[in-house]
């Protein structure tokens, strides 16, 4: 089978409808009539590997946890977007476990009160010990939670403050735009302390065995039941005293790996929602009766091909730019994206002329300066490179990757297609950062450029899947992740950073991605710039 006619069968069988065999046993057992007007079963196409948000490993897809099941101090408001869809709103931070906050006049030190009435789920108060121990643990762990905590200026222990039951106080070493943003995000959530010292041991002094699999949350959700690769139960905690309770009693998350299947169940009317469906599907179905196909675009977030710099020939940046002129982009755009989202291709300088983020980086495809900048390097005769991809999104990976790879042997570069189980993904590509040439995605959830650099271009840090390592990106990110926007300083290190980023090209630069939600008999759905399912606002209609 050639090259060709493997991918144009691919992307031939990703648009098939039929239900195999296999999934007779779930439409069985989950029709959406039989679930009532209480229950909302939704799917999705990735794995939920733990219920700890803190543990090295867990994926995004088990992000949502923490969302549903715990609380923060405090929350982002929601507005409604021009098509009448609702988001969260980054300009408006709301109370959560905490009633209210004070922020001193220097900017230095923030005082919460927290909710006199605040319950965490087997009944216990919420108190300012919990949020001590539980931002502890968050910066104490390591990898990605504590990297979080540390872009909002969070890092130590002796920052965190329990001055009686009611009353936490988090002092900062300096004045941040991002400190407050960055307890409403997944990461700083809540635990109910006393549980967790119940089964620490010395070897486990933050319970992460326990907690890993059993949540002690305050959220609106309880975790019913959870096997990992097939779906989770979330059931409403009546007794939620954070917000209002929730108008389902029970939300189902059921794990379907097969685009088709999970497409074809939501036209079915077997489920209520397909979370996070295809570019595809979701153009396909986008004003089919009885669907609404919510489409919105992710902020601060790209869809990437990241050389590792840990593989030889991409120690050279003129190797990096010359996969980087290889990519087919239309072409990409078209067949994996279905041309939803933003093009990040075709900037006419190599010098920003604003610091808005994400915009176009300066390359095409150009096959003859791709062969070119190999031979300059000398590659002319090319190497070869494993391609990764997540089969947990193989909806744009596969058809991304089998372009790429198209062009790559068009220049002499061979590179066999690598495909990991989405539960080990993370693993592999981030915290081990050990896959040569990895497509990733990365969306920072606060939205900011100087925020994205401090994920995605760092040494050391979760995002940065290429290893890169710049002195100048080290130092100029430091330096504004806590500025103004409004310091005339910021611009300016701004517009250095991405310059030095585009030249450099650690991060190939595809395309901004959207999240496509299909909805039936559903109201009530917010975009969350986690990118996860929050069951709190959702209704059956």
């Amino acid at each position: 089978m050639t090259l060709e006619t493997s991918r144009r069968s691919f992307l031939k069988a990703g648009g098939a409808t039929v239900l195999s065999a296999t999934m007779l046993p779930f439409l069985k057992s989950l029709p959406a009539a039989a679930a009532g007007n209480d229950v909302i079963v939704a799917v999705t196409g990735q794995t939920i590997n733990s219920l700890d948000l803190h543990r090295t490993g867990t994926n995004r897809a088990s992000y949502q946890v923490a969302v549903n099941a715990y609380d923060r101090l405090v929350s982002f408001g929601t507005k409604t977007l021009p098509d009448g869809s609702l988001s969260y709103d980054y300009s408006v931070i709301e109370p959560e476990a905490a009633e209210s906050w004070e922020i001193s006049e220097d900017g230095t030190k923030i005082t919460f009160k927290m909710r006199p009435d605040g319950k965490f789920q087997d009944g216990s108060p919420i108190t300012a010990h919990d949020v001590k121990w539980s931002f502890d643990r968050a910066v104490s762990v390591g990898g990605f939670p504590t990297v979080q905590m540390k872009a909002g200026s969070l890092e130590k222990p002796e920052q965190f403050e329990a001055v009686d039951d009611m009353t936490f106080v988090v002092t900062l070493p300096h004045a941040s735009k991002l400190s407050l943003p960055d307890l409403a995000v997944p990461v700083p959530m809540i635990i109910n302390s006393k549980v967790a010292k119940e089964h620490a041991t010395a070897d486990d002094p933050w319970a992460m065995e326990y907690l890993h699999k059993n949540p002690a949350g305050s959220g609106a959700f309880k975790v019913a039941a959870w096997k990992p690769g097939e779906q989770l139960v979330y059931e409403r905690n009546d007794n939620y005293t954070s917000g209002p309770v929730p108008a389902v009693k029970r939300v189902v998350i059921r794990e379907v790996p097969s685009p088709a299947t999970r497409r074809a169940l939501l036209e079915r009317g077997d489920i209520q929602i397909s979370f996070d469906m295809p570019n595809k599907d979701a153009k396909e179905l986008a004003g089919t009766d009885g669907l609404t196909v919510n489409t919105t675009p992710v902020e601060n977030a790209i869809y990437c091909l990241c050389p590792n710099l840990i593989f030889e020939p991409f120690k050279d940046k003129r190797v990096r730019q010359a996969i980087a002129w290889s990519v087919p982009y239309e072409e990409v755009f078209q067949t994996a994206a279905y041309g939803r989202g933003n093009p990040m291709w075709g900037g006419e300088s190599t010098s920003p002329a604003d610091i808005a983020w994400p915009q176009k980086f300066p390359y095409s495809t150009d096959l003859d300066k791709a062969k070119a900048l190999l031979e300059e390097a000398g590659y002319k005769d090319g190497f070869e490179v494993p391609l990764s991809i997540a089969l947990d999104q193989s909806d744009w990976m596969e058809p991304a990757a089998l372009l790429i790879q198209e062009n790559l042997a068009k220049i002499g570069i061979k590179a066999p297609i690598d495909k990991i189980p989405g539960a080990n993904w993370r693993t592999a590509s981030l915290v081990e950062k050990r896959l040569a040439l990895p497509l990733e995605t990365f969306g920072g959830w606060l939205n900011y450029p100087c925020y994205y650099f401090f994920w995605a271009y760092l040494d050391g840090h979760l995002f940065n899947a290429s290893n890169y390592r710049n002195e100048e990106i080290e130092k100029l990110t430091g330096e504004t992740l806590y500025l103004s926007v409004d310091d005339p300083d910021y611009a300016p290190k701004i517009k250095r950073m991405i310059e030095i980023a585009w030249d450099e090209v650690p991060r190939i630069a595809l395309w901004q991605p959207a999240v496509n939600v299909g909805m039936r008999n559903v109201e009530g759905y917010e975009y969350w710039f986690h990118r996860q399912l929050d069951g709190r606002s959702l209704k059956k209609v």
